[in-house]
């Protein structure tokens, strides 16, 4: 009776979200978009980047009310189709897309441009739960273990080829959470991180320049304090003067005066702006509705009706919490720069909408968890 009530009235499964995580979701947009305003007021170009951000927001949350409501078993069925386009795209991307910072990660889509990777770790996402909820599949065989390490290797290497360091790794993470969630032995997946650890030496040859670089400065960021290291030192400099309760929102002089570069301030480094402007006790705030929205994504895959949906929510919860860790830690100097952006806080239309797009599959997976 309920499947058919549900079936009759789509939009009842809105009701049937966890609520807590959807105000969790919007309250981070708009804290966003407070701070971007706050980080691009001064800035050339940049004035006008909070209203463009709410455009994005509206199409994230619509993204993520139609996911709601869609069944996203239906994803299952698509999986294939949607990761083969988006391996597709990324290498189109490789040869046409536009150059920026050195790095060729966008498309120009009728004049706005779009970072393809950010949907195409939702898709391998998808291809992922689709293969590993086989089932015959068997994840005592090494062929699981293989057959994900493929499946997630692919996007990964095209992302690298651009280069995007910081976006590729994300899938390593992902990829291994959900072959844990799969069933695969935690040893065998400890053994191919080992191994893993130990080739990082060798992998140091691949990067390119700028890389390289950025990990030199972030164990001494005084090789280059006027150059490649100016964002890490102003951006911990940022975090640390906000003291207990901030300067003030608007008030911040690393971000007012220029110091924290006015290009990235409104993206990598938007924590680094609320730290700075609300302190502490901004950042725990912000900390814990991070923490509802993680919350949100293991609770809906620990209820999930079948395997896919619960593979499904634990690889976008992994992705979610990969971005937060790294820009966290980015910003107060635990990592080297690597241009993550924070979800649902940063400026970025396309990574605004993927975040509204893996927001609402997750609460597609709880609005439809099985039965208490």
């Amino acid at each position: 009776m309920m499947r058919r009530t549900a079936a009759a009235h789509p939009f009842r499964w809105l009701l049937r979200a966890d609520g807590l995580f959807l105000a969790a979701v919007v309250l981070l947009i708009g804290i966003g978009i407070a701070f971007i305003y706050s980080a691009g007021r001064h800035g050339p170009n940049l004035a006008t980047l909070w209203q463009k951000q709410i455009g994005w927001a509206v199409l994230g949350l619509i993204l993520c009310a139609g996911a709601i409501v869609s069944d996203y078993r239906r994803i299952g069925t698509q999986a294939l189709w949607l990761y083969s386009i988006s391996l597709g795209v990324l290498v189109f991307t490789l040869f046409f897309g536009m150059k920026i910072n050195g790095a060729r990660c966008w498309l120009n889509f009728f004049g706005t441009p779009v970072q393809p990777a950010e949907f195409a770790k939702l898709a391998t996402i998808a291809m992922l739960a689709r293969e590993l909820s086989r089932p015959d599949l068997n994840p005592e065989r090494w062929a699981v273990l293989v057959r994900g390490g493929v499946l997630g290797a692919a996007p990964f290497g095209l992302i690298m080829l651009q280069p995007d360091l910081g976006t590729a790794f994300t899938l390593v993470p992902v990829t291994m959470a959900m072959l844990f969630v799969a069933g695969v032995p935690a040893r065998r997946l400890a053994l191919i991180l080992g191994l893993g650890v130990l080739m990082l030496p060798a992998a140091w040859i691949f990067l390119d320049e700028y890389q390289k670089e950025r990990i030199r400065v972030f164990f001494d960021p005084w090789r280059d304090p006027l150059g490649t290291g100016w964002n890490k030192i102003q951006s911990e400099i940022a975090v640390g003067a906000g003291g207990l309760w901030g300067k003030g929102w608007l008030e911040g002089t690393q971000n007012t005066l220029g110091f924290l570069p006015r290009p990235v301030a409104p993206t990598d480094f938007i924590y680094s702006v609320i730290a700075e402007e609300r302190g502490f006790a901004g950042s725990v705030v912000l900390l814990a509705l991070f923490t509802v929205v993680l919350g949100g994504g293991i609770r809906a895959a620990i209820g999930a009706r079948d395997k896919f949906g619960q593979l499904l929510a634990a690889g976008v919860a992994t992705l979610l919490f990969c971005h937060v860790f790294v820009n966290l830690a980015m910003t107060i100097g635990l990592l080297p720069i690597t241009g993550l952006p924070l979800p649902l806080v940063s400026y970025g239309g396309s990574f605004m909408v993927a975040m509204g797009l893996a927001a609402g599959l997750t609460q597609s997976v709880f609005a439809r968890r099985r039965p208490a």
